[in-house]
């Protein structure tokens, strides 16, 4: 992993570094490069400018870790709120929805896994009725198992529910296996979260061999994978893997994160193969920022330059 990984990871907790953020703007380029807006608006006007690309999008409210029940509500009424805005466009048949469990009450003392799980629920049942899915994404490595158990109870009711991996975690490799089962949507990523050398490889070829073995036994199975990822090789890998195990184009699709290697996106969409944009949007987005400026710490220069020059 990159040595700048850790402290940007860190700054993602600073409020003080979030305040200087948002009112600089080479910062403010950064962060729209990522994010296209704060309003459901301006993401569902987004998702219909890519839908003209030829690109599908899958769309995440950003906001996570919320300890506050209502707070919990709201993002479970500003999810409604898409679907509605997303199905009177007319884009449901190309746009999903992304939703973090910990942004629905998973951290809540004492009951948040039930909280977590009835919240769901209704975001579920919003998108069916829009004609559209739900992904649940995964976080770092201690909801792994909360996450998972959610999913198996959706899935009773709502199996289109999609599915989340990360292929840094050791444990990868067999929930690929056990998810690997027809009608079963899976997103294999490789992990955006600092992890403990006890659960998660830290060295960056040990993550991409684990992102192929478990590719490997997505496109075995049985299910639809969703390969999640910008590195050029891994894309090359992969529709080689496709074709090796017989995976006609429609039965897998590639996701990319908004604003990341967008020309590719199109391209791959050119070629025949369906590709999602993962397009996160609301007033959430610095730790989300953070994140990404540490899987691409080359944009730290920007960052830094942004924040030194501050007068």
């Amino acid at each position: 992993m990159s040595l700048l990984r850790q402290p940007i990871l860190l700054l993602a907790r600073s409020q003080q570094i979030k305040k200087l953020v948002s009112t600089l703007p080479v910062t403010s380029g950064i962060v729209t490069s990522y994010v296209p807006g704060e309003t459901t608006s301006t993401a569902v006007d987004a998702t219909a400018r890519l839908v003209d690309d030829g690109l599908k999008a899958t769309l995440d409210f950003l906001g996570e870790d919320t300890l506050d029940a209502e707070q919990a509500e709201a993002t479970v009424n500003a999810y409604l709120d898409l679907l509605q805005q997303l199905a009177a466009r007319g884009l449901t048949r190309h746009a999903e929805v992304s939703v973090k469990l910990s942004a629905i009450g998973q951290a809540l003392p004492d009951n948040g896994h039930k909280v977590a799980l009835e919240n769901a629920r209704t975001i579920c049942r919003g998108a069916r009725n829009a004609g559209t899915t739900v992904t649940l994404d995964m976080e770092d490595h201690a909801t792994t198992d909360s996450t998972l158990a959610v999913l198996r109870e959706l899935r009773k009711d709502f199996p289109e529910t999609g599915a989340v991996v990360q292929a840094y975690l050791h444990r990868t490799e067999s929930d690929c296996r056990a998810l690997a089962y027809e009608g079963s949507r899976v997103r294999l990523c490789k992990g955006a979260y600092q992890e403990p050398e006890a659960v998660a490889y830290q060295d960056r070829l040990d993550v991409d061999r684990s992102y192929v073995r478990c590719l490997k036994v997505l496109l075995a199975g049985q299910g639809y994978p969703m390969i999640a990822t910008h590195d050029p090789r891994l894309v090359e890998i992969a529709s080689s893997l496709a074709s090796r195990y017989g995976r006609a184009q429609g039965s897998y699709e590639f996701q990319m994160l908004y604003g990341i290697r967008p020309e590719e996106q199109k391209r791959l969409a050119a070629s025949g193969e369906t590709v999602r944009v993962y397009l996160p949007y609301g007033l959430e987005w610095y730790g989300y920022l953070m994140r990404r400026l540490a899987e691409r710490p080359q944009n730290l220069s920007f960052f830094l330059k942004s924040l030194i020059s501050k007068k």
